[in-house]
């Protein structure tokens, strides 16, 4: 559940991001772009902070 939430959170952050920049004039393929990658930074991290600790 709380990985979901992180990826809601996260996509939203990410939406904004992509508004702002298109607001700003940035070519679509470069919004598109790093919008892949952000997505992807985001997708990993939310992964980390939710993966539960081995009790070794």
């Amino acid at each position: 559940m709380s990985f979901a939430l992180y990826m809601i959170g996260f996509l939203i952050f990410l939406a904004g991001l992509a508004w702002g920049a298109s607001v700003a004039g940035v070519p679509t393929l470069y919004i598109g772009i790093g919008a892949l990658i952000i997505l992807g930074i985001g997708i990993f991290s939310a992964v980390a902070r939710t993966r539960s600790k081995d009790p070794s």
